[in-house]
């Protein structure tokens, strides 16, 4: 059963799943793994197929394009303009629109009672802030 899935799932000229190691490869299989995932069902075969396309595509990807650790300001901004926020929105957390503009302007960093305060007000971790 799992052989018609492989062979069903052959196509471009690459062989069944093996580790990925150029970038066509990676969008063949992406491409594969998307036209899994539009199918309503899947056999037992094509779900453990899909499983594994999807722990080949991660592993090359994750080494290809790795993601890096936003800083604490980076986390700040983006959480500000996802919210809409400007500088005088979050003087309640900071206390004055002046600390704001230091914290922002990377002239003063986040303290434990703001990233407490934030953590609160964006119902995040405050982890996100280290």
């Amino acid at each position: 059963m799992t052989a018609i899935a492989i062979e069903k799932y052959n196509i471009k000229g690459f062989p069944a799943p093996q580790p990925i190691v150029s970038e066509a490869q990676n969008v063949h299989y992406t491409e594969v793994l998307y036209n899994l995932e539009r199918r309503s069902k899947l056999s037992a075969a094509e779900e453990k197929y899909a499983e594994l396309l999807t722990v080949l595509i991660e592993a090359y990807e994750e080494e290809h394009y790795p993601i890096s650790g936003a800083s604490p300001l980076e986390v700040l901004a983006e959480l500000m303009a996802a919210n809409n926020l400007k500088q005088k929105d979050l003087a309640p957390v900071f206390g004055s629109e002046s600390i704001i503009s230091e914290v922002l302007n990377g002239k003063r960093e986040l303290n434990k009672h703001h990233i407490e305060k934030l953590s609160q007000r964006f119902k995040v971790s405050p982890a996100l802030f280290f």
